[in-house]
């Protein structure tokens, strides 16, 4: 398995600890009708505070993944894996291990900044498939 594979597998399993962490805070905030219901309405906006944040951080995390996916995918696939894409990948993992408490804790603006550093690394592996 490459670097990158390995990131992507590791930020995949953080995307699932991240929801995890929202199902906790949603039970605790939230009636459980509304948890344990059929899920027909959206009860996003019902949410507040830390929990609301967590889902924001869980949003972001699925958009992120995505794109992180894709740079992964990409140089697994054509065998482009080199030092470069490597030291990204972990970057990009980094950065979302650290962006979690950073937003959920309203650590501004240094949560841009983190989430700043993951986008870059994610960009500079898609570059790299490319030259």
């Amino acid at each position: 398995m490459t670097p990158e594979i390995t990131a992507l597998t590791l930020a995949a399993l953080l995307h699932v600890g991240t929801l995890t962490l929202l199902v906790i805070c949603a039970n605790v905030q939230l009636p459980r009708y509304m948890t344990m219901g059929k899920r027909d309405t959206d009860f996003s906006d019902q949410i507040t505070g830390k929990t609301a944040r967590v889902y924001r951080t869980y949003n972001n995390s699925l958009e992120n993944l995505m794109l992180f996916g894709i740079a992964a995918g990409i140089i697994a696939i054509s065998g482009q894996s080199t030092p470069l894409t490597a030291t990204c990948a972990w970057v990009f993992l980094a950065a979302r291990v650290l962006y979690i408490p950073a937003y959920v804790y309203g650590l501004t603006p240094w949560r841009s900044y983190i989430w700043l550093t993951g986008v870059i690394a994610t960009t500079i592996m898609l570059i790299a498939a490319l030259v």
